[in-house]
């Protein structure tokens, strides 16, 4: 494929998996249009790049499909401004929509492999609002606190308490919960200091390991 081939890919992935669902926000949309998700799998399944499921990127670790990708960015309602905290780095795809619609992303993940290559990718495509940190995400990131918008890309058996600690009033948290097999996605608005839930529906997440999720 070339890159004339990919805009179209992703032209149709918008088109036939994300805006049928009921994705409507411009700014996730063009994001998703606009970034090689290509780039972030492995070249053996560059082909399945912009398909209707997650992927694996080693590690066990997964790419998650591009409608959950879309579905929890929505929900955090960037707006250009933010200051976004990411918890599992991952492959780095889901950092790049965060740096498109966000101020400044701060991403920790685990895996340190997996943080030095998607930090690679990302400077490859230029974005430059990205702090990176090879940490337990289950601590956040203390330092660069409190975050206007915070995703945690991996299913958790509960909140985890520092996350809830350094989210900014107003601030929305999405994140997966449950037991290791299905979890729920949860979102959570920190309203005068009190914490407003609403359920976007079931999910299936690889596990969040660390202090205050599962033990590896």
């Amino acid at each position: 494929m070339n890159n004339h081939d990919y805009r179209l890919a992703r032209e149709r992935m918008v088109r036939t998996q994300l805006i049928p669902r009921g994705i409507k926000d411009k700014g996730v949309l063009a994001a998703m249009e606009k970034i090689p998700r290509h780039r972030f799998v492995e070249e053996a399944l560059v082909g399945e790049a912009y398909n209707d499921h997650p992927l694996p990127i080693g590690h066990k670790q997964t790419i998650s499909q591009p409608y959950i990708v879309a579905l929890m960015t929505e929900a955090l309602e960037l707006t250009g401004r933010e200051k976004t905290l990411e918890i599992g780095t991952g492959s780095g795809y889901q950092t790049a929509i965060l740096a498109e619609l966000s101020g400044k992303v701060c991403t920790v993940e685990r895996i340190r492999a997996l943080m030095l290559q998607a930090r690679k990718i990302l400077a490859e495509l230029g974005y430059t609002n990205i702090l990176f940190k090879a940490f337990d995400g289950t601590l956040g990131w203390e330092e660069h606190a409190p975050y206007d918008a915070i995703i945690v890309t991996a299913g958790a058996p509960k909140i985890p308490e520092p996350l809830i600690e350094q989210l900014a009033e107003r601030g929305r948290l999405v994140i997966p919960t449950g037991n290791r097999f299905s979890q729920e996605l949860i979102k959570i608005t920190k309203i005068k200091g009190k914490l407003v839930q609403k359920s976007l529906g079931g999910c299936r997440f690889v596990n969040l390991v660390g202090i205050h999720g599962w033990k590896d």
